[in-house]
């Protein structure tokens, strides 16, 4: 007979009965038993980026598990449009941080697991911090962050140590779409070998929404791009300030009942400003599946993992599909290989910057130039910017020869790109 639910050996009845044995799905360095059950219990530590959407089905998912030692990272507060489907908080949990209370409820509900929670942001933390983790699962919903912690992971690789390469489990969902990938760095390919296969974020035409706008989120575009600059002068926008998206939503509103648009709400407006896309609490359930089920198996080495990405499209019906993504070999994070660009004999330094932005496959946010010999153009500090700023309105090829690398470095990002350049006819 069972054990009770009150105690580890009835909580974890049925994981055991996969860990006492081989299957017919085992890896081959498995050793069934207690060492094994014992490493996932008692020494296996684990890294949950995120304690959103995502982040509290798979703090869920882990403590059930059987891991028994769980960090978390999250700089985000409870807002009142998180608790429709993240489970973790309550009403009078609204204005707290998330890692916090999510870490406070997993050992409440699960003892005998430890959660260590940290308010703040991942670049907050150095490589030693993330060296002491067996593996890190991203449960982000930002780019830029997933960006950072997938260069950072593969910067720590030593090929002489082993224990330096972290694998990272990254999941992400778009309302009914989502994708659960196993990233092991330098040897699968890495999150920004795959920023190609990332939808463009909707761009509206300025015209259109100063003049004919048509949707509500025109009006939403509107009020942001060129009614908060008018107004507020060189105030920046800060979109997690409530007082700013509520002077936003109340423009936008006027202007969209100028024009008999309907549809703008206060959600919408954070949704455009923040560019979210609706979060769908079954999705997040199963990409959260997805990416415990696959950190078990690599912790426990009782089946192969995932080679090396899972999407889900439940869209029409529910449809997935795995495959595996290669290496880029110009990845500028696990590549090594500089990125040839073909640009005219004509572009400026301030169009190679436009394009570096716009680019699928590269999206570096306010990117510095620079070459073996010359400071190209550089963001920060004020004086080297303003120092490089006439370059801007010069021609590339008056500082770079065909053939010529340029290095492209972001503050936003830990690594940087090298461009080799050649010039059409």
């Amino acid at each position: 007979m069972a054990a009770t639910n009150n105690d580890w050996s009835g909580r974890y009845y049925h994981i055991d009965q996969i860990l006492d044995k081989p299957g017919p799905r085992t890896d081959p360095s498995f050793l069934a038993g207690d060492g094994v059950k014992d490493f996932l219990r008692k020494q296996a530590k684990i890294l949950v980026i995120g304690a959103g959407g995502l982040g509290c089905e798979i703090l869920a998912n882990l403590a059930l598990t059987g891991f028994k030692d769980i960090h978390v990272i999250d700089m985000d507060t409870i807002d009142i449009s998180n608790l429709n489907r993240q489970f973790l908080f309550r009403p009078a949990d609204v204005g707290k941080p998330k890692a916090v209370v999510a870490a406070e409820f997993i050992m409440k509900r699960v003892p005998g697991v430890t959660v260590t929670p940290y308010f703040g942001k991942i670049q907050d933390k150095d490589e030693d911090y993330y060296m002491q983790f067996n593996l890190v699962i991203c449960g982000l919903d930002s780019v830029e962050a997933r960006r950072w912690m997938n260069a950072t992971l593969v910067n720590m690789v030593d090929p002489e140590n082993p224990e330096s390469l972290k694998p990272m489990i990254d999941g992400g969902t778009e309302g009914f779409k989502g994708q659960a990938r196993v990233i092991l760095p330098t040897f699968t390919s890495c999150y920004e070998c795959s920023l190609d296969m990332l939808n463009k974020q909707t761009a509206f035409p300025i015209c259109t929404i100063a003049n004919t706008p048509r949707l509500p989120e025109h009006c939403i575009e509107w009020a942001s791009v060129l009614e908060w600059p008018k107004v507020h002068g060189d105030k920046k926008m800060d979109t997690d300030d409530p007082e700013h998206i509520s002077w936003l939503y109340s423009v936008a509103l006027k202007r969209a009942q100028e024009f008999n648009i309907e549809g703008v709400t206060w959600s919408l407006t954070q949704g455009v400003v923040k560019n979210i896309i609706p979060a769908i609490a079954s999705t997040n359930a199963i990409i959260a599946a997805a990416c415990c089920n696959e950190a078990f198996k690599i912790a426990t080495s009782s089946a192969a993992f995932l080679n090396n990405y899972f999407m889900l499209i439940g869209t029409d019906g529910v449809y997935s599909y795995t495959f595996e993504h290669e290496k880029r070999q110009d990845c500028p994070v696990c590549g090594g290989e500089a990125l040839d660009l073909t640009v005219s004999p004509e572009t400026t330094v301030d169009q190679l910057i436009d394009l570096l932005v716009e680019r699928q496959d590269i999206q570096i946010k306010k990117p510095s130039l620079s070459t073996p010999t010359k400071q190209l153009y550089f963001q920060a500090p004020p004086q080297l910017e303003e120092a490089t700023r006439p370059n801007l309105e010069k021609k590339l090829s008056d500082f770079v020869p065909p053939n010529g690398e340029v290095t492209v470095t972001s503050t936003s990002l830990p690594f940087s790109l090298s461009l080799r350049i050649q010039y059409s006819a």
